[in-house]
């Protein structure tokens, strides 16, 4: 007769996970062994066995788990536009401030899907890579749909990573609680995306760009 699942076995899963994706962003994967991540959930290794069979396992699931809840945020974000009847422009905003909200809450979960799904086994990495792919190709279709005047066939791959370019490495240097919220770093990147670095003087006059000092010659 097959043993049943504990009621908290799913939320005892995603405290492993937490902790696991801490382990792995603080000392890296490959240094981490299942007994510190057991030591570290404050339980046995016999105990973290019974919630999963290997390292390799925690890994997928926790990138697994991640990448459906990105493409989740994308189905979210497209119903909400649809619902509230927003332009494809607002709807755009909408998913960078929600991929932004995200990342503010789930730094060290991103942290292990930049750096760590070359460990996985070739099918497990396909599934997560597969999904990442499903993630570039729904901001790169809002993209073209938000800006159809600039975005092309020729171009949106390029302006699509240049956006993930933007986001995707805040954990380096924006930190939760510091001087600049993850939302309001959302609305630099929109009022980049809409407006640009240079804000036109009036009268449609283009800022005078300063010519470069000549080098004085030695004598």
């Amino acid at each position: 007769m097959a043993r049943t699942k504990a009621p908290d076995h799913e939320s005892q899963r995603e405290q492993i996970l937490d902790v696991a994706a801490d382990a792995f962003a603080r000392a890296s994967y490959p240094s981490t062994s299942m007994s510190e991540l057991a030591a570290a959930c404050g339980t046995s290794k016999a105990r973290l066995y019974h919630y999963y069979a290997s390292k390799d396992a925690i890994l997928f699931d926790l990138l697994e788990r991640y990448t459906k809840r990105l493409m989740l945020i994308v189905t979210e974000v497209e119903a909400l536009g649809q619902r509230r009847g927003l332009s494809e422009r607002d709807t755009f905003h909408e998913l960078i401030r929600a991929f932004l909200d995200e990342y503010e809450t789930s730094q060290t979960r991103h942290i292990a899907l930049l750096n760590d799904v070359k460990f996985l086994n070739d099918e497990q990495r396909e599934v997560v890579l597969n999904r990442q792919r499903d993630v570039v190709a729904a901001f790169a279709r809002q993209l073209s749909r938000a800006f159809p005047e600039r975005v092309a066939k020729h171009n949106q791959t390029a302006l699509t990573m240049m956006l993930f370019g933007m986001i995707n490495w805040t954990f380096t240097w924006l930190k939760p609680g510091g001087r600049m919220r993850y939302r309001d770093f959302a609305n630099e990147v929109i009022a980049v995306l809409e407006h640009g670095l240079v804000t036109p003087l009036p009268g449609g006059i283009e800022p005078a760009i300063p010519a470069a000092p000549t080098p004085s010659r030695a004598r």
